[in-house]
């Protein structure tokens, strides 16, 4: 545990070192290094939460029909295969807009 005294000591070596001048840039530009650091640990942290969630859950492949789905921009979530080619058969359907020059 470092007490007063110490304290005191590495502040009188840090003005000696760098200057009475220096200090105030000095403990900013620390001040900016631990804000960036913490930062970091955040993400880090909720990148590992995400990561464990990821293996938690297992990933169930798509299936063909979902991905058409996806790709025409239809929702896929708890719907079944069968639903969702009536729906990609309903968007097939549509007449297409045809945008005049």
């Amino acid at each position: 545990m470092i007490g007063t005294n110490e304290l005191l000591m590495i502040f009188a070596i840090a003005v000696l070192l760098f200057g009475a001048s220096k200090l105030p840039e000095l403990a900013r530009s620390m001040g900016s290094s631990v804000g960036e650091f913490k930062k970091a640990q955040k993400e880090s942290e909720q990148n590992l939460k995400e990561f464990e969630k990821s293996l938690k859950e297992p990933i169930t492949p798509k299936t063909k029909v979902q991905e058409t789905a996806a790709k025409l921009g239809i929702d896929i979530r708890g719907k079944t295969d069968d639903q969702l080619l009536e729906e990609i058969q309903r968007s097939a359907e549509k007449p297409k807009e045809v945008s005049e020059p």
